[in-house]
C-alpha cells in the first residue's frame, strides 16, 4: 500500500509509520513539528520529513489510504487536498483495527493504569520468548518499543484510548478495535475539554463494553465501585471476571508479592501498580501464560517509561519522573510514594498540562491529591495556558482547589529549578509528575544535584 501519514510526528502514528514501512509498505508523512523520541526514531528509519509543514502537492491519486492524526486540524490544506480528490482517510485507530481484522484483539482500557498493564503483559510475554503485535502508548524503561506488528502472530495487544480518534472523527479511539478479549481498569474523569459532562464520559466505557464481541471477555477492576456498577448493569453476551488488589507487603524499601508460591520480590511498588498487576495476570492467562510462568518473570519488569521513573538514586536519595496528571493518576503516585518511602521527606511536583487541569472548573477535583507532604509544588507554562485558551491560575486559587495551604507555585522553570537546587536531600525522595515536561527544565542539573545526597 501507499500510505501517507498527515501528522506523522505524533507518538502512535510515527510508531505505526515505521512499522507499516517495515512491512514492506510506501510511506510517506508531514508534519509543522516533531519532538524527540519521535524526530530520531523517523530519521533512523528514514521516514523523517525533508521539510516541516503541510504541503498539498504531496497529496495524490497514487495514495492509498491517508492516516490522519490528532495534531492536525479540519482545515490542513493536505487533508483538504485529500478529502477533494476523495482520497480514503483514516484515523490510525480506524487503520489499526483494519490491518488487524484477522487476529484475536486484546484491548487495555481505563482511565488510568492501561500503560502499565499493557506493559507488564509484553514484558511476561516477550521473556518467555512469545511474539506478540502489540500497540502501547509509552515504551517499557530502557526500550523504544510502542508498536509492532506482523503477518504471523495471531493476538494483538491494544492500548485503548478513549479520546477522540482524529480532527474530523469524534469516535472514541477503543470504540474502533471490537475485541475478544478487553480489560477495564477504572473510571476517573478525564477529557474535560471532550467530555465536560461526567456522564457522558461513563457512557463511553459503557460503549466500550457493548463494543465487546459476543462471547469474549471482559476483565475489570472490582474495586472500583463506578466500574462494578457498570459492568452489572451492561447486558452484553460476554464473560465477565473481576480482578482485585494482590496480597503485598514492604519490607526495607522492596515490595513482595504474596502468592500460593512464596514472596516474589518486585521491582515497581504502589497500591495502584499491584492492582495493575492483578489485571495484567488475567489477561497473560488469557494469551497462555499461566501463573508460575507470570511470577518468575515479573519481578524484572521496571515499569514504562515515566510511571514511576527512578532517574537517580543517590546516597541516600531518589528522582522519580511519572506521568501522573489527572487526579486519580496523581493521587496514586502520592500513595504508593508514601508508602514505599514512609521514613523519607518527600517532595512532590505537580505541572498542570493538559486542558483538563488547566481548566478552572476541573481544578477542584484534586483536592486533597498532595496533603501527605507539606512539600508540594504546583508549576505551570504561561505559554501552555495561552494555548490552550486557558485563564490564568492564582496561587490562592490553587491552594484551595487542592485544600493545601502550603503549596508553592511556580510559572517560570528557571525560578522552579533554582528553588530545587536549593535544597538539601538527604534521605529524600523527589517526585516530578507530569504529561509534559515542566517547560523544557535541564533534568541533567537536577539529576546531577540529587546525585550528591
Amino acid at each position: 500500500m501507499n500510505l501517507h501519514f498527515i501528522a506523522i510526528g505524533g507518538s502512535a502514528m510515527h510508531s505505526l509509520a515505521i512499522a507499516m514501512d517495515r512491512l514492506g509498505h510506501k510511506v510517506s508523512g508531514s508534519d509543522d513539528s516533531i519532538f524527540e523520541p519521535s524526530k530520531s526514531n523517523l530519521k533512523n528509519a528514514g521516514l523523517l520529513p525533508s521539510s516541516l509543514g503541510w504541503f498539498p502537492k504531496r497529496i495524490n491519486l497514487e495514495i492509498d489510504i491517508v492516516i490522519l492524526g490528532m495534531h492536525s486540524k479540519k482545515d490542513n490544506p493536505e487533508l483538504l487536498k485529500a478529502q477533494n480528490i476523495g482520497l480514503n482517510i483514516q484515523s490510525y485507530p480506524e487503520f489499526l483495527s483494519e490491518i488487524s481484522k484477522n487476529k484475536t484483539k486484546v484491548v487495555i482500557a481505563g482511565s488510568h493504569g492501561k500503560t502499565t498493564i499493557t506493559s507488564m503483559i509484553i514484558h511476561v510475554l516477550k521473556y518467555h520468548g512469545i511474539d506478540i503485535d502489540f500497540m502501547v502508548g509509552a515504551p517499557q524503561i530502557n526500550t523504544n518499543e510502542t508498536f509492532e506488528i506482523s503477518e504471523k502472530n495471531n493476538f494483538i495487544l491494544i492500548e485503548g484510548d478513549e479520546y477522540l480518534s482524529s480532527p474530523i472523527d469524534s469516535k472514541p479511539k477503543f470504540l474502533w478495535y471490537k475485541p475478544e478479549i478487553a480489560l477495564i481498569s477504572g473510571i476517573a474523569w478525564d477529557h474535560v475539554n471532550v467530555y465536560p459532562v461526567f456522564d457522558e464520559y461513563i457512557e463511553q466505557f459503557n460503549s466500550f463494553i457493548s463494543s465487546i464481541r459476543p462471547g469474549g471477555v471482559l476483565i475489570f477492576n472490582e474495586q472500583d465501585k463506578l466500574l462494578k456498577e457498570l459492568v452489572e448493569k451492561n447486558s452484553s453476551l460476554i464473560k465477565k471476571i473481576p480482578y482485585r488488589i494482590s496480597n503485598f507487603f514492604v519490607d526495607k524499601g522492596v515490595t513482595y508479592l504474596e502468592t500460593s508460591e512464596g514472596k516474589i520480590p518486585l521491582s515497581i511498588f504502589g497500591n495502584h501498580n499491584l492492582s495493575n498487576l492483578s489485571g495484567a495476570m488475567w489477561i497473560a492467562q488469557m494469551m497462555g501464560i499461566n501463573s508460575s510462568d507470570f511470577y518468575e518473570a515479573i519481578p524484572t519488569f521496571r515499569g514504562a517509561s515515566k510511571r514511576l521513573e527512578c532517574l537517580v538514586k543517590g546516597k541516600t536519595s531518589l528522582l522519580f519522573k511519572d506521568f501522573a496528571h489527572a487526579p486519580s493518576k496523581v493521587k496514586a503516585t502520592v500513595d504508593a510514594v508514601d508508602t514505599q518511602f514512609f521514613d523519607f521527606e518527600i517532595t512532590f511536583c505537580l505541572e498542570l498540562h493538559t486542558f483538563s487541569s488547566l481548566d478552572l472548573e476541573f481544578l477542584n477535583q484534586y483536592a486533597d491529591t498532595l496533603k501527605k507532604t507539606s512539600n508540594s509544588i504546583i508549576f505551570y507554562d504561561p505559554v501552555v495556558l495561552k494555548n490552550k485558551s486557558r485563564r490564568p491560575i492564582s496561587e490562592d486559587y490553587i491552594k484551595k482547589a487542592f485544600d493545601h495551604s502550603t503549596l508553592k507555585l511556580f510559572t517560570d522553570k528557571n525560578a522552579l529549578m533554582n528553588y530545587l537546587i536549593e535544597k538539601n536531600y538527604v534521605k529524600h525522595v523527589l517526585v516530578f509528575m507530569s504529561s509534559g515536561n515542566f517547560g523544557g527544565i535541564d533534568w541533567e542539573i537536577i539529576k546531577s544535584h540529587i546525585r550528591k545526597f
